[in-house]
């Protein structure tokens, strides 16, 4: 076992690391390489990322491992989805109760993130609590995975929103603008709330 190999060793033996057991990101390929050459993560890393730039080897890029306390995550780049989700049911509340049917064109702003809220959101934070890092449809690419959630998440608001009506109509609330509003409302953000919990959960295990 060679404990510091020359560099073109060490790069000939990450492409054929690559070539031979094909791992799916770079973590793995560092592990690969330790077993053979038991080097520093960082110069490993460093090779990894020239080989890169000069096209000898494609890989996902390498990614840290998410924190370990919920609060420190909820304050990291990856719970982007989950404030911009806040913001925007929190916000079109606002809106339904501050402006009228008929103070244009402020009011064209209320039908835009109106629709967001109900044919979107629900599905959305539904969706993300179920599978939260990967939808259970096989895809070929991110993008169409993207594309996915997009349907699911339009699909299932579809099918959710009816049964909040459906509910409501059998309260004393009866399905009016007020009552409706606060329980999608209520709905998304405990919806949201679940899939980040989850999502941060199931990144610490695949970590």
């Amino acid at each position: 076992m060679h404990k510091n190999p020359p560099k073109d060793t060490l790069d000939q033996e990450i492409i054929q690391i690559v070539k031979e057991k094909k791992p799916e990101n770079v973590k793995q390929l560092i592990k690969l390489v330790k077993e053979k050459f038991p080097l520093p993560d960082q110069k490993i890393l460093n090779r990894i990322s020239y080989l890169q730039e000069k096209e000898k080897i494609r890989l996902k890029p390498h990614q840290n491992p998410p924190p370990k306390k919920l609060t420190t995550y909820l304050h990291s780049n990856q719970a982007y989805w989950y404030w911009t989700t806040i913001i925007l049911t929190s916000t079109t509340a606002l809106l339904v109760f501050t402006i009228p049917e008929n103070a244009f064109p402020l009011v064209y702003a209320r039908y835009i993130l109106g629709s967001i809220f109900v044919l979107w959101l629900p599905g959305y934070t539904f969706i993300k609590a179920l599978f939260p890092t990967k939808v259970p449809i096989q895809t070929s690419s991110k993008d169409l995975d993207s594309i996915e959630r997009v349907a699911l998440s339009i699909g299932m608001s579809i099918a959710l929103v009816p049964i909040v009506g459906l509910l409501l109509n059998y309260t004393p609330l009866g399905i009016r603008l007020t009552p409706i509003t606060i329980s999608l409302l209520a709905l998304t953000i405990t919806f949201a709330t679940a899939a980040i919990i989850r999502e941060h959960q199931t990144k610490l295990k695949q970590a």
